[in-house]
């Protein structure tokens, strides 16, 4: 017999709890401990940050390169995170 609570924790859903991290310098509440590219994006606009789902985001890391985050990788995310989010290049 299971108890409610083990049955909701093994259902596969996201924790309730988030983070605010900072999007072109900008604070945005992410889902915590992981969010995925398209969800720090998504957030970000919902927070009116002026991008798009097609922009490219990366990560600032703590020693200063910068690492791309595909929207369906996950990343852990905490309130020293820094993302960047711009523009798709359009030099065709």
């Amino acid at each position: 017999m299971t108890t409610p609570s083990a049955s909701s924790a093994s259902s596969g859903q996201k924790p309730s709890h988030t983070v605010v991290v900072h999007v072109n310098t900008k604070p945005v509440e992410v889902p915590a401990p992981k969010a995925t590219g398209l969800e720090i994006k998504e957030a970000a606009i919902k927070a009116g940050l002026p991008i798009q789902i097609d922009f490219v985001l990366s990560e600032e890391m703590p020693n200063g390169r910068t690492e791309i985050v595909g929207d369906v990788d996950e990343v852990t995310v905490n309130p020293q995170s820094r993302f960047l989010a711009i523009g798709p290049d359009d030099n065709s």
